[in-house]
């Protein structure tokens, strides 16, 4: 229905970038969404989608960071996101948390695919978090979503390690998905040839 809220409706945008930033599974549609973003980026402004406009498409963190206050207050005074519903428990949990905790986690991941090196005090910055929080706050995303960093708490730095496997071992796992599917298609060619039982 993506055509139709570009045409008819542009500000359920908001609802639907919302909804990719609240959601912690991505889903594979959200590029597309980014691209609708840029694309609608002179006919429709909300501080939610210029956030993810900031992060995604210009790289812009400072403005990131502006615009995450500014969706602190749209969330807070919008009607429809000020609460959420459960499913199944019609009990009214608050948007703000989660939306604030997502859209931190937006920001860290993609200013670490850019940087190597960081400096936790101009991250906390751009996190809106003081030192204490955001070290408590690190700690526990590097710990829980398992990232290839260290923290340097001499230079007050984290430090990203690559993750990518060395030739040797991309040519291992390559190796054995062929060893398998040779078995596989040796089976099928074996299973075919047997002679059929005549009826």
């Amino acid at each position: 229905y993506l055509n139709a809220i570009q045409t008819s409706a542009p500000h359920l945008l908001r609802y639907l970038a919302t909804a990719f930033i609240v959601n912690k599974r991505r889903r594979p549609q959200f590029k597309e969404f980014i691209k609708v973003i840029q694309q609608d980026q002179c006919s429709y402004k909300d501080p939610i989608t210029e956030f993810l406009a900031c992060v995604y498409v210009n790289y812009e963190f400072d403005g990131a960071q502006k615009k995450m206050k500014e969706c602190e207050e749209v969330i807070l005074n919008d009607p429809f996101l000020g609460k959420r519903v459960e499913e199944g428990n019609f009990s009214t949990v608050p948007l703000k948390d989660e939306f604030l905790e997502n859209a931190r986690l937006f920001i860290f991941e993609t200013y670490c695919r850019i940087h190597q090196r960081i400096d936790m005090g101009v991250l906390f910055e751009k996190l809106n978090l003081n030192y204490e929080e955001g070290e408590r706050w690190i700690v526990n995303l590097i710990r829980n979503s398992k990232l290839d960093a260290k923290i340097d708490s001499e230079t007050g730095t984290v430090i990203m390690e690559p993750n990518q496997p060395n030739v040797y071992e991309q040519l291992i796992d390559h190796t054995k998905a062929l060893q398998g599917r040779t078995y596989k298609l040796v089976g099928q060619l074996l299973e075919h040839a047997q002679p059929q039982p005549a009826r």
